[in-house]
């Protein structure tokens, strides 16, 4: 594993990248503030543990490479997208006090970023074409493999805990009725784009 190294600057780069996972991050930050958004960044980790796993049995070569499997899981990981944009278009404006809902909505947001990942079949895709150049299979790769996915939801997690630092830094503005609509319909917009773009696109 001479290419571990880069490896890692891969992996940070993708997890920068803005995705629904990153859009989920951010708007529980702004709403719930970083602790608030704690439970959904596990989700996403756990959840793109989950997934890596499965890029490595044979369960990731058949959504690899059977239509009918991609398009399934394609076509719900759309449809949950389009639905968390829908819900958090029409939810009301939520205050940044530590309050009792924003307490109770945390429980949810774990299972929200587990969903949100598992329903990604592109995840499958990355980890099938990335992972396999970065692990010597002349020698034992079990270890190799796992290092290299608990790397990768190791950033996952310092990542999004990042970005909702930063968003943390916006939330006195956001946190007001008029900032928090904005939050609201651009971050539900945002999502059903993901969501439309998913169900258009081909493997």
């Amino acid at each position: 594993m001479g290419s571990y190294l880069l490896f890692v600057v891969i992996a940070i780069a993708t997890v920068l990248s803005p995705g629904p996972g990153v859009m989920l991050t951010l708007t529980n930050a702004i709403r719930f503030g970083v602790s608030g958004a704690f439970g959904g960044i596990l989700g996403i980790a756990f959840g793109t543990f989950i997934v890596a796993g499965i890029s490595a049995t044979s369960l990731g070569i058949v959504l690899a490479t059977s239509a009918t499997a991609f398009s399934i899981l394609k076509f719900i990981g759309a449809a949950y997208l389009i639905y968390l944009g829908v819900k958090l278009w029409r939810s009301p404006v939520t205050e940044i006090a530590q309050n009792a809902a924003a307490v109770r909505s945390r429980k949810f947001q774990f299972l929200e970023g587990l969903a949100l990942q598992l329903t990604n079949p592109k995840a499958v895709f990355f980890f099938l074409s990335v992972f396999p150049q970065f692990v010597d299979y002349s020698t034992e790769f079990v270890g190799q493999f796992a290092l290299l996915v608990v790397t990768y939801s190791a950033l996952v997690v310092a990542i999004h805990l990042l970005y909702a630092r930063l968003a943390r830094s916006a939330r006195g503005w956001l946190s007001s009725e008029k900032g928090g609509h904005l939050v609201n319909k651009l971050g539900g917009a945002t999502f059903v784009g993901f969501g439309v773009g998913l169900a258009t696109a081909s493997r």
